[in-house]
């Protein structure tokens, strides 16, 4: 059985924690999908640039493998440097995210999605928007894989952006962290899984790797107020069973 979780927003979600100063993590029932197999993780998971590097969505893995005894598979579809608006209902990253995930849900049970984005939407004219945006982004991605009944986390902003000193509107930020907190309390199945007090690389952007392994089990301890057993643990039919056994066999 393989429970897996979508991984979508821009960079902090894709991962920019140094790999070297990662924290260990136990790869042994954790998979990536890559080219529509699972494959066991490795370091990028989310390779969307050259300069990649570690991700929350390794440690949130990891604890949920260790609790509930069973294989994990990260599906990578976050985009660096990508606003709202990119990721609206029938945009590409929409489009690719879900055909990602439908592959995924040939071979696996997709049992949650994890969001973090929000720092591109911090010029003026993107901040007032923002909250209705989003709703329509979840509500659209729920819609398309019927995913009504397994948790939507959001992560936070970091308290370091405001410290930023090569934009000016970083500031915004701290408007963008508290619609999408709103945007949790309103919407079911959603939770807001706070950054607070979390430390970022010297870019004053990124969170670093420590802070990552920390938000990692930030959205796990979020995940578990929000997790139904009765439908996340029974596992959906796979037209590709045969095939995921072989694979796994490789």
């Amino acid at each position: 059985m393989i429970h897996s979780f979508l991984l979508i927003g821009q960079s902090n979600m894709a991962g920019r924690g140094a790999l070297s100063e990662a924290e260990k993590i136990n790869t042994k029932n954790i998979k990536v999908l890559r080219n529509g197999r699972w494959q066991r993780m490795y370091r990028p998971v989310n390779c969307d640039r050259s300069f990649s590097g570690v991700c929350l969505a390794e440690s949130f893995a990891e604890k949920y493998a260790e609790k509930y005894g069973v294989d994990v598979g990260l599906i990578p579809a976050a985009d660096g440097g990508t606003s709202a608006g990119q990721w609206k209902e029938g945009s590409l990253l929409f489009d690719h995210a879900i055909y990602q995930a439908r592959l995924a849900m040939r071979t696996s049970t997709i049992a949650g999605v994890l969001w973090h984005q929000g720092e591109s939407d911090r010029l003026p004219e993107r901040v007032a928007p923002y909250k209705e945006k989003l709703k329509a982004i979840i509500e659209a991605f729920k819609k398309e894989l019927d995913l009504y009944d397994v948790p939507f986390l959001l992560g936070g902003l970091g308290d370091f952006l405001g410290d930023c000193t090569f934009d000016e509107h970083m500031k915004n930020c701290a408007l963008i962290d508290s619609q999408i907190k709103e945007v949790a309390d309103e919407l079911p199945m959603v939770g807001y899984v706070s950054a607070k007090g979390l430390t970022s690389n010297s870019d004053l952007l990124h969170f670093n790797s420590k802070s990552l392994y920390e938000f990692g089990h930030r959205y796990f301890d979020e995940f578990e107020k929000l997790r139904d057993p009765n439908k996340i643990f029974k596992e959906k039919p796979n037209p590709d069973d045969a095939l995921r056994t072989s694979l796994e066999l490789l």
